[in-house]
């Protein structure tokens, strides 16, 4: 059975590499929206149709917009799969999303601006609206979204209509409600590599003229993770004193290699839509997400080493390829270690729920807006640090448990008068508590003497929490002196506190006698922050069919608390608070539809400053985990887009989106070196006095001075960042006999060569590369059945998105003779080939 499954996977390529190749061979027209419909626009055959956003918090269409916005449509989604916003990113230029094993959970870049991943107390610098509602956390990335109505990408500052956090840019989400008639959907599939089932069940039914219900039901199963695992059995020996003194003969553990990967998932989502009136509708929706895998740093590859092969392990090899190695736990140290799997197994499990009602009333010319929503999610993780699979003290075992509560309420009113002046006023609540607990076992520590019997071997515990409220009030004049023309202006003020703390119940004796963790100590942190973001825009629009903008837009990124911080003897408060990030500029456009609306050509230029860009990194000469704000860095660049659909040839899109990026650091004097950087490439000591560095050329304190290695990445592109990016591809259907038709697709991403570090790392490097995804489907004529092959990443291309210094690797940082560090980077998936049954009723 397995062969007959293999043997059909090659033969499925082999089909969609011949539609890509074909695609290669056309011309290659753009898509802002990938191809079509949630139409809004006119149903005649061929030529480009309207896609809806609110992209302004009113309905407009993707032309209409003032705004560079990628817009993809329920169809979309489906024809590709992308049930996930990783899968959206790999399919989107000039959007990138990494997923790490800890800290944030991930790392969501646009423009080449984004948050490094290792701090859970970082936001992250693209918000996730779901249904109008903001979610936080970079572990956003697991939830399930799926039976989508479309899902809009708008790029650059977005702060005046959704807030904080939205300084790269916004990937507004919104799910599918109930329709007027019955609908029901199901879909099967299985995908080759992983050995994933998947399954889906839609069922939408109007119970009254005014009452309508929509239920959605999504679960998978993998069987085979997409990443090789080459750990082998090692052993980790643990030694059992309490002073640097002792001599105690270590005790050795044998660990068994980790998981590959593989996982399973569950989600659920209910809707319920009332409206009694044409004036007045009620939507209610609820969800529910599990998501589970056997190993969170399977896609953590070791993919640039000095060498060839891992620092800690020559056995295991220095890749770019789909591989990566761990060890389970030791089952005497899982057996007592909170949230560890008992049978020392790795994991992540992330759980959520959320509530959310949305409120419209339609008055004579005004339109009154309510959404208030609540969700919560909890991951526990259970981590080999060590990134690869090596006996010794050197290794490290982690779990962790993390929750967030999120509640927040939205109002605002809309008005929409005949005149010249229109506007929009609204506020926003939003009440939030993060908590974090962790548990690490590394160095072979052991303490038979511990506290409490699960303390015997850790290192070191974290217990931390921090309570946010936000309130914000926003507005917007809308003046249109001519029917051509339209100017707009707005603000938002923002105001926001969090207060935190942050505890090591424990540390072995031995690491606190050397002064790198101190136990017992609470510190507190009650931060305020005041915000006023405002912006302007100005459109032309000398025919329905072009639009000509320019606005200045600004934002507000939450400065915070490093929850997942390290106090040592040397550190401080200054070492775990943050100040906001902010981030303003110009962008211009022009949108046209040509050629009897054939052709769609867009055309943007963007110029954005980030300043107190805040940065996370771990400080080893005081062995603390700390986040700063750096300096400055900017985004500028050109994006074109291109869509072009014939009258001629129904059926037929082609489509082309190229982005130009230059995304480089300003001055930013105070950022980490990267390990093994040497004083001639920029790594030099400076004093250090509460977070601000002073350079050499003043006296040293010893009471208030600390000696670090510091860089200035001035001038240095930033993490994730290439300079082109493009996307390409067609979309053709086509009757075959009578009742019957057949779907060709093929969308190709380019992206230049860029670095993955944050710290500018030149062994981080990833080459330029050419992703091509394709689908092949045979359906009904009215769409009642469908059967598809859908691949994704067909040429198989590694590509890292994030990087990071393997732990314990480099050395002579700051000297005249470094040694680079072994790369870490999180990795794209694999080649992957769905088969995936669709039935409709």
């Amino acid at each position: 059975m397995i062969a007959t499954k293999q043997g059909f996977a090659r033969g499925g390529i082999a089909m969609l590499m011949s539609s890509s190749a074909l695609m290669l061979a056309m011309p290659a027209f753009g898509q802002e929206a990938s191809t079509g419909q949630a139409q809004a626009g006119e149903a005649e055959q061929g030529g480009i149709q309207d896609i809806v956003v609110t992209a302004r918090k009113r309905t407009e269409t993707t032309q209409q917009v003032p705004v560079s916005v990628t817009a993809i449509s329920a169809e979309t989604l489906n024809r590709y799969d992308l049930t996930s916003l990783e899968r959206v990113s790999v399919a989107t230029p000039s959007f990138s999303i990494g997923r790490a094993p800890s800290g944030a959970g991930a790392t969501l870049v646009m423009r080449g601006i984004g948050s490094n991943s290792t701090s859970i107390g970082l936001e992250q610098s693209v918000a996730v609206i779901v249904d109008g509602a903001y979610y936080g956390q970079g572990r956003t990335i697991n939830e399930g979204f799926f039976d989508l109505g479309r899902l809009e990408i708008l790029k650059g500052p977005q702060a005046l209509f959704f807030g904080k956090n939205a300084t790269a840019g916004v990937v507004s989400i919104t799910t599918a409600d109930p329709g007027d008639r019955l609908e029901v959907i199901a879909r099967a599939g299985y995908e080759f590599k992983a050995r994933q089932i998947v399954g889906e069940a839609i069922v939408s039914a109007p119970l009254s003229e005014t009452l309508g219900v929509r239920i959605a039901v999504r679960g998978t199963k993998s069987d085979r993770g997409y990443f090789k695992q080459l750990g082998t059995t090692q052993i980790y020996p643990t030694t059992d004193r309490t002073s640097t003194s002792q001599v105690v003969a270590p005790t050795n553990h044998s660990v068994d290699p980790a998981g590959d990967g593989r996982g399973k998932e569950f989600y659920v989502r209910g809707t319920v839509k009332w409206q009694p009136t044409s004036d007045f509708s009620a939507t209610l929706k609820a969800n529910y997400g599990d998501n589970r895998n056997n190993n969170p740093g399977a896609g953590a590859v070791l993919y640039n080493c000095p060498t060839g092969k891992s620092a800690g392990n020559p056995a295991i090899p220095c890749a770019r390829t789909f591989q990566s190695s761990a060890n389970k736990f030791p089952a005497a140290i899982a057996a007592i270690t909170p949230y560890a799997n008992r049978d020392g197994s790795l994991g992540n499990q992330y759980k959520s729920w959320a509530i959310n009602a949305a409120l419209e009333y339609q008055l004579d010319n005004v339109t009154i807006n309510s959404v208030t929503n609540y969700n919560w999610n909890r991951n526990v993780f259970q981590l080999d640090g060590d990134v690869v699979s090596r006996s010794g003290p050197a290794g490290v075992n982690a779990t962790e448990w993390s929750t967030f509560h999120a509640f927040s309420e939205e109002l605002r009113a809309t008005t929409s008068f005949d005149g010249v002046f229109n506007g929009m006023v609204g506020a926003y609540y939003q009440k939030t508590k993060r908590n974090y607990l962790a548990w690490t076992a590394s160095g072979g520590l052991e303490n038979s003497q511990a506290p409490q019997p699960f303390q015997r071997y850790l290192a070191n515990s974290k217990d931390s929490q921090t309570d946010g409220e936000t309130f914000a009030a926003f507005g917007q004049a809308i003046i249109k002196p001519t029917d051509q023309i339209e100017v707009t202006g707005g603000v938002r003020y923002t105001h926001e506190t969090k207060n935190s703390y942050f505890l090591q119940p424990y540390s072995h004796p031995i690491r606190v006698t050397q002064g790198i963790f101190l136990p017992g100590v609470t510190i507190r942190s009650d931060l305020t922050f005041d915000d006023w973001s405002p912006e302007a825009t100005i459109s032309f629009k000398p025919t329905p069919d072009i639009n000509i903008y320019a606005g200045y837009r600004t934002a507000y990124k939450s400065g915070g608390f490093s929850n997942s911080g390290i106090l040592s003897p040397n550190a401080s408060l200054a070492d775990f608070e943050f100040s906001p990030e902010k981030a303003r500029g110009f962008e211009a456009g022009i949108k046209t539809l040509l050629l009897d609306r054939q052709l769609k050509l867009n055309l943007s230029a963007y110029h954005f400053k980030y300043t107190n860009l805040q940065l996370d990194f771990l400080r080893s000469d005081i062995f603390a985990f700390t986040t700063i704000n750096a300096g400055s860095a900017t985004s500028k660049g050109v994006e074109l887009e291109l869509e072009f659909a014939p009258r001629a040839i129904d059926g037929l899109n082609l489509h082309a989106i190229v982005n130009y990026n230059k995304a480089r650091y300003g001055d930013a004097p105070l950022a980490p070196c990267y390990a093994g950087q040497t004083r001639t490439a920029g790594c030099n000591l400076v004093y250090v006095n509460d977070g601000s560095a002073n350079g050499t050329s003043r006296p040293f304190n010893s009471a208030t001075d600390t000696i670090a290695n510091r860089q200035n990445l001035k001038g240095l592109p930033t993490a994730n960042a290439p300079e082109w990016t493009a996307t390409f591809g067609f979309n053709y259907e086509a009757g075959i006999s009578s009742g019957m038709k057949v779907g060709l697709s093929s969308d190709a991403r380019y992206s230049s060569s860029y670095i993955a570090s944050a710290f500018g790392t030149p062994a981080s490097r990833q080459n330029s590369y050419l992703t091509v995804d394709g689908t092949i489907r045979l359906s009904s004529e009215d769409d009642r059945w469908q059967v598809a092959l859908i691949g994704k990443n067909l040429t198989n291309k590694f590509f890292a998105v994030g990087g990071i210094d393997a732990p314990n690797t480099g050395s002579g940082t700051g000297t005249l003779a470094g040694v680079l560090a072994d790369q870490v980077g999180y990795a794209g998936l694999p080649r992957t080939v769905m088969l995936l049954a669709t039935f409709k009723y």
